[in-house]
């Protein structure tokens, strides 16, 4: 690549890159300049008395001028091309002694040459930062494609998994209600077994609708309404509430809510729905019974809610899929839960993660920033 030339290349892309690259016109122009420069200051010395020695000192030294412009143009043809038109000049003009004429010509050719080397190594090194650069750019937007095509192809994944496993759970109560009215139709006068069938029908469109309003709460999360609450009053709501419903005698409740406790804002209804289903998940984790243990307590900037059961942890095959839609390994559960769960937290700008998970059981913690950073 020669020095002074300039092209213009447009990549497929569209980026444009401009490069040095050779120039005729632009050559040719700074060679003029400098030549007229050099001309200028030989007749600058010619009309220059003797008698104003400092004076023609300084005009010899001018001589550098063009030279180093020439290098740092042209490259060190054109330094060198300036430097010889100066040592002519130079020595035509010069009262000194030969060996110092040709000493200071030599050195001309050295500055025009150094010139001319150090700004070709220049040119070189932006020349190739600037191709660096768009090469970059070039794969960075190659990345950013692929990246969207990714997220096409995982939401359409994710689509697709939803749509299987919502047409799963519709189609099990639909059959049943199939099948108890194909019953209760063969069997009209038989009021004991139409009554049985009629609940089941009754039992099932029940389960139908509870699916339904779980999904559209996973699908149109409604937006949090942040007001200042009591999250260790909420918590005693909600144990209050499982320990009056729930049969299991053998499972037993234990909290430890910290006095300092300051008003989170939040939206009530929703965190109240978190930790009833973490409470509830927490109980049906263990068949054999045991305890489920909730504490509430301060960090610097978040309330920490804790919900941590006594049963046997959940797989490690299935830790990866808990937050996913429709996966449950409940006989009886949407799948919805957990999901649920998750989305209100993150509205709310927390954390909802499996903290502790072994044979001792397992442990989810739900981190809200007292700020009230709603995310919808």
């Amino acid at each position: 690549m020669e020095a002074g030339e300039y092209r213009r290349t447009e990549t497929p892309g569209g980026i444009l890159e401009i490069a040095k690259n050779g120039n005729g016109r632009s050559r040719t122009l700074w060679l003029a300049v400098i030549a007229i420069a050099i001309l200028l200051n030989e007749l600058a010395l010619r009309f220059t008395p003797e008698a104003l020695e400092h004076w023609r000192y300084a005009l010899h030294r001018l001589y550098y001028l063009p030279i180093i412009s020439a290098g740092l143009t042209l490259g060190w043809g054109g330094g060198l091309a300036a430097a010889v038109l100066s040592g002519l000049s130079y020595l035509s003009n010069s009262r000194e002694t030969d060996l110092d004429r040709y000493l200071e010509t030599m050195v001309f050719c050295l500055v025009g040459i150094l010139a001319g080397v150090l700004s070709d190594r220049e040119r070189q090194q932006r020349t190739k930062a600037e191709r660096t650069a768009l090469k970059l750019r070039q794969v960075y937007q190659e990345l950013q494609d692929n990246l969207e095509h990714v997220k096409r192809a995982a939401r359409m994944s994710a689509l697709g998994h939803l749509s299987a496993g919502l047409a799963h759970e519709i189609r099990n109560p639909l059959a049943s209600m199939e099948g108890a009215a194909g019953i209760v139709q063969r069997e009209p006068e038989n009021e004991i077994r139409r009554a049985e069938f009629l609940e089941i029908i009754q039992e099932e469109s029940r389960r139908l609708n509870r699916l339904v309003t779980s999904f559209l709460d996973f699908a149109r999360p409604r937006a949090p309404e942040l007001l200042p609450t009591d999250a260790g009053a909420l918590v005693n709501t909600v144990l209050n509430l499982v320990s009056h419903t729930t049969t299991r005698s053998d499972v037993t409740f234990r909290t430890e809510i910290a006095t300092d406790l300051k008003p989170l804002r939040c939206d009530s209804e929703q965190l109240k729905q978190v930790v009833l289903n973490l409470v509830l998940n927490a109980v049906q984790a263990m068949p054999e019974g045991g305890e489920v243990f909730v504490s509430v307590q301060n960090s610097k900037e978040a309330l920490i809610i804790r919900v941590k059961d006594g049963g046997h942890g959940i797989p490690e095959k299935d830790v990866d899929s808990i937050y996913d839609p429709f996966f449950t390994t409940k006989e009886t559960g949407t799948g919805l839960g957990l999901p649920v769960a998750y989305q209100i937290i993150e509205q709310h700008g927390g954390e909802l993660a499996l903290e502790e998970n072994g044979p001792a059981g397992a442990c989810f913690t739900i981190r809200i920033p007292y700020g009230g950073r709603s995310k919808a």
